[in-house]
């Protein structure tokens, strides 16, 4: 393991992070599809969904049936879109606002020159992040975050570009349930796998140049 903190929250196991890759790569899927893909055991398909569901990156519905027959849970990525909202996701969100202003009340500092809503995104994306093991440091003028030494270092190779897609998918949902101008457009491209780079977009301006994109899926 590298010298950050230790991998937790919903990315600690990397089953949990492939069924959280095939849920945000399509939704909703169902425990047979989720079981089919992964080949693990139904309950523990529905433990790692209890999990995700439990940390507001997963939204259980119920299937709409027109033929007869017990309806089946559906499982869709939260992404932060009114159709797409998680009400853990949105407690959150609020939450970290809260923290964020009294923080600055009592440091004396203001809010972000970036304005209040992205503020209140870096607030929640900030909070998101360390829960997730990272030690975030935000450079609001060239709109990075940078996270390294990255938790997922030690992670086998070919794990790592789903870590790096299930990761910015999280972040590109904590970004739209705060609400602003705020989007996480890429990891950036690194030499070494403990270094980590999340280049941020403004709403509004023209995509940065020279940015190697790990898209979400």
């Amino acid at each position: 393991m590298a010298n950050g903190g230790p991998v937790c929250g919903p990315i600690s196991s990397y089953s949990r992070v492939r069924i959280l890759h095939l849920v945000q790569s399509r939704s909703p899927r169902t425990i047979g599809e989720l079981c089919a893909a992964t080949s693990l055991h139904a309950n523990t398909v529905r433990e790692h969904l209890q999990r995700l569901i439990e940390g507001g990156y997963v939204i259980p519905s119920t299937e709409r049936r027109t033929t007869r027959g017990r309806p089946r849970t559906l499982y869709s990525a939260a992404t932060g879109a009114p159709d797409a909202s998680s009400p853990v996701a949105r407690r959150k969100v609020s939450a970290a606002a809260q923290r964020g202003d009294l923080m600055r009340r009592l440091l004396r500092t203001g809010e972000s020159e970036l304005g209040r809503d992205a503020t209140y995104q870096l607030d929640a994306l900030v909070e998101h992040l360390e829960e997730s093991g990272f030690e975030p440091v935000v450079d609001e003028e060239g709109l990075r975050i940078e996270l390294s030494p990255c938790p997922h270092a030690a992670a086998r190779p070919e794990h790592r570009p789903v870590l790096c897609r299930v990761h910015l998918g999280l972040m590109q949902g904590v970004l739209a349930e705060a609400g602003g101008p705020l989007t996480a457009d890429c990891v950036r491209d690194a030499p070494r796998p403990q270094e980590c780079t999340v280049q941020l977009g403004y709403r509004g301006e023209e995509s940065r140049q020279g940015v190697a994109e790990v898209p979400a899926a």
